[in-house]
């Protein structure tokens, strides 16, 4: 097996979006925008998407059903040249996520998990795409102890580890040092460090700002603010999603942090300007387009 430049160990999911003027408030029923629209998603999937469009070879591991959505998700993952080796067909339906997306971009999502919650343990083929891997990222829509195997299997043999704390939830104490960056945004940061300061429990944090940009912050002080470039916000779903891809490939790609900062920011600033998850992710060419209009 060839070694990749990203593995992604994570979700898939099919989207079911739906355009509305607000967020309802509890209790309240709104009228939808338009028809539904369905398209690929789940934070796995859009990270690996990203990782691959933005120029990295980019495996996905994870599982999906045996349904129209999980046909869905592997054709969409084919056309992006993600490595769909690893993804397993579970005995449950495809993960589905409802989304809501507001008239000012913003977004409300529930995921029910499906076949991800059946990712609970890797075969000898994922850990081998793992520890081939120069980049390894993952998020917290699949069991965290499938995370924390191949994480440590990514550190044995010298593999970079980045996790995106997303659902935040509570980690155990043996998954933090196995973490060389850990990605969240300010709620989930909050949420997951229970005061504590998060450069105690690994080595550097990036933090995603939404319109402010995003920060790296390191237990060796070589700190890095990076502000977002102008967009206008059409819709923020897999925003986050793409930035940390971008950034997992722009590492994997050797780049420095600053670059690899400035790049994802401007993936995700494009990424808000168009609807859905997997068809806002922009290209290598696109993002760098982004960069040269931004001056940077």
């Amino acid at each position: 097996m060839a070694a990749t430049d990203v593995v992604v160990v994570g979700s898939a999911n099919a989207d079911l979006i739906l355009s509305v003027d607000r967020t309802p408030r509890p209790g309240e029923t709104v009228l939808a925008l338009g028809d539904a629209c369905r398209s690929a998603g789940g934070k796995g999937l859009n990270q690996a998407v990203a990782a691959a469009r933005a120029g990295a070879t980019t495996a996905l591991v994870g599982a999906v059903g045996d349904d129209d959505a999980g046909r869905m998700l592997r054709a969409v993952l084919h056309g992006s040249t993600v490595d769909t080796a690893c993804l397993r067909t579970a005995d449950l339906p495809t993960g589905l996520a409802v989304i809501t997306v507001a008239a000012d971009g913003e977004n409300s999502i529930v995921v029910v998990a499906g076949a991800n919650s059946g990712l609970t343990e890797l075969t000898d083929a994922d850990l081998e795409a793992v520890t081939r891997a120069h980049v390894l990222l993952g998020q917290l829509e699949i069991p965290v102890e499938t995370f924390g195997v191949a994480a440590a299997a990514a550190r044995s043999n010298g593999c970079m580890v980045l996790l995106n704390a997303a659902p935040a939830r509570e980690l155990p104490d043996s998954i933090w040092p196995l973490v060389d960056v850990l990605i969240v945004n300010e709620p989930e940061a909050a949420e997951i460090a229970h005061g504590r300061d998060l450069l105690e429990l690994v080595p550097a944090v990036v933090t995603t700002l939404g319109a402010a940009g995003a920060r790296y912050t390191s237990r060796n002080h070589d700190d890095i603010d990076v502000p977002a470039l102008r967009a206008r916000a059409v819709d923020t779903t897999g925003a986050g999603d793409t930035f940390c891809g971008v950034f997992a490939a722009s590492l994997a790609l050797d780049m420095p942090i600053l670059p690899a900062m400035q790049r994802a920011a401007a993936a995700a600033a494009a990424a808000v300007e168009r609807p859905g998850a997997v068809p806002s992710i922009p290209t290598r060419d696109e993002i760098e387009h982004r960069l040269r209009e931004a001056g940077r």
